[in-house]
């Protein structure tokens, strides 16, 4: 798969990672951009930033647009979807504070993990996936996207009526409970972690910390 075009992400979109975050239930898709250039594979190693001390992990399900899509409805938008794959949105959430908007702090070099792609017709209903995410083998994150809030095809919906989606172009839709930074005390990632997100029907991502 060439390197997208555009690499969109929705926020608070599962109801459990809202309320650890101590914030409201979005009224609508809270989307935000990671830059492209921030995807590895599988494998690939995840570099820690020097402006970082807070590295996070979240798990969630991507979407690979396979057909121009522009103001498409919601019982239509799954047929625009040519693939599905496992991804970990990582965060420097320290600089997210920092910054008071989330893009620096989700696109530094390697802190978008993407794959393996999955044919969308093998997953007719991608709202019935567990999602999970091990760090060092323990599970530290576990859910289904049936607890989405904006399902896949709401999301697609939404984001066509304001921007052309182009073949190639990836949707990840958000994170389940669990984040590192919600834990009590806080665990982020450190040096020679090793973390996984794996997907019911996709399969899994691993990499290390460096």
């Amino acid at each position: 798969m060439p390197r997208p075009g555009k690499l969109i992400c929705i926020g608070l979109n599962y109801v459990d990672h809202a309320r650890e975050s101590g914030l409201e239930i979005p009224k609508e898709p809270l989307c935000f951009a990671k830059w492209p250039s921030a995807i590895v594979g599988d494998g690939d190693e995840i570099l820690l930033p020097a402006a970082s001390r807070q590295v996070d992990y979240e798990a969630e399900l991507a979407v690979i647009i396979g057909t121009r899509a522009l103001n498409v409805s919601v019982d239509d938008a799954l047929t625009y979807v040519s693939g599905y794959a496992c991804f970990n949105d990582v965060s420097a959430r320290d600089v997210q504070m920092r910054d008071g908007q989330w893009t620096r702090a989700k696109s530094f070099d390697s802190f978008a993990p993407l794959g393996p792609t999955t044919d969308a017709s093998l997953i007719p209903d991608p709202q019935s996936l567990g999602i999970r995410c091990k760090v060092n083998g323990e599970t530290v994150q576990e859910g289904t996207t049936g607890d989405m809030i904006f399902t896949v095809a709401q999301v697609i919906a939404y984001l066509s009526r304001d921007m052309t989606l182009e073949p190639g172009d990836v949707i990840a839709t958000g994170t389940p409970a669990g984040i590192g930074l919600a834990k009590q005390p806080p665990r982020f990632l450190s040096s020679g972690d090793v973390v996984t997100v794996e997907i019911d029907r996709i399969g899994s991502i691993t990499n290390r910390i460096r």
